[in-house]
């Protein structure tokens, strides 16, 4: 059982469909408006049905007014870590502080090397992960000159800035123990998303996380732990919430006592729903299972001491 006692957020996943531009830039001032926390946008650059998501979320960020967005996540074999850093931190600046850095070391190599990346080993992947989080920090420093001479990465010289105007995070996409243990050591956040990873399968996950951050001389509940959560509202649940569940069905109280054990037994902080963006959909889980969650969540922590 985990409970970081992080507050909650709830957050949507949107799909950067670029099939009617109106409608994705429509959805996410609707989700602005209703008062989501947090929005997700995954990172596919080689997909030819999707919008650049960086470019997609400076836009975003530009007509709504609260709400943060952040890549889940950023496909760091296409893009350069240097660079990578420089348009995080415009994109904050410019943005007032809401976004935030979802990173994941790369997967479909084939559709990444027709775009002329690199591929990689599962060990080269993760080594690039480590080396690419050292430089971001270090182009987010203020300092002057920065030098990297890795393995994957160079930078010779490199003049960094501008600063993100907040304390941004570095969010890991990761699943692998090894990718595990560096978030526990370095990273801000771990995004897994249901459908990939099970609430129970998430145990040990968390576990590695927390070892290695003790390790490192963290606290583990420095790392926000972020669901990517599948599913869909309906009249009735076909089943009680499993451990083993890939998505979530069913009614709000259904939703509702589902997240509030992710978060008071598996350790979860945020909960990105992935979901037909209808405007009932959207607006139950906001309105509805949110404030539920939270007060739920509240009680047992409450009740625990």
């Amino acid at each position: 059982m985990a409970d970081y006692g992080h507050d909650l957020q709830f957050g949507y996943f949107l799909v950067p469909d670029n099939s009617d531009p109106a409608a994705v830039l429509d959805l996410g001032g609707r989700l602005d408006a209703l008062g989501y926390d947090l929005i997700g946008i995954q990172d596919h650059p080689y997909q030819r049905r999707y919008f650049d998501t960086m470019a997609l979320i400076a836009m975003l960020l530009a007509q709504t007014e609260r709400v943060r967005i952040f890549p889940d996540v950023a496909n760091l074999p296409l893009r350069l870590p240097t660079m990578l850093a420089k348009e995080a931190a415009t994109i904050d600046q410019l943005s007032g502080g809401r976004f935030e850095l979802g990173l994941g070391a790369g997967a479909f190599w084939d559709a990444i090397a027709a775009m002329g990346g690199p591929v990689r080993s599962p060990g080269e992947a993760i080594d690039a992960l480590q080396e690419a989080i050292e430089i971001i920090r270090a182009m987010w420093s203020g300092g002057r000159g920065l030098r990297h001479d890795g393995e994957i990465y160079r930078a010779v010289g490199a003049q960094p800035g501008p600063a993100p105007a907040h304390d941004m995070s570095i969010w890991l996409g990761v699943l692998g123990p090894r990718a595990l243990r560096l978030t526990g050591r370095v990273a801000d956040g771990w995004i897994p998303s249901m459908s990939y990873l099970s609430p129970d399968a998430s145990l040990e996950r968390q576990t590695i996380i927390d070892v290695a951050a003790h390790a490192a001389g963290r606290d583990p509940a420095a790392i926000r732990r972020i669901y990517n959560i599948n599913g869909s509202f309906a009249d009735s649940a076909a089943a009680p919430f499993s451990g083993n569940d890939r998505e979530v069905i069913g009614p709000v109280e259904h939703w509702v006592s589902t997240l509030t054990t992710l978060a008071t037994e598996n350790g979860f902080g945020s909960f990105i729903l992935w979901t037909d963006p209808t405007p009932e959909s959207l607006r139950l889980f906001i309105n509805e299972v949110a404030p539920a969650v939270r007060e739920r969540v509240a009680a047992v922590r409450s009740a625990r001491g």
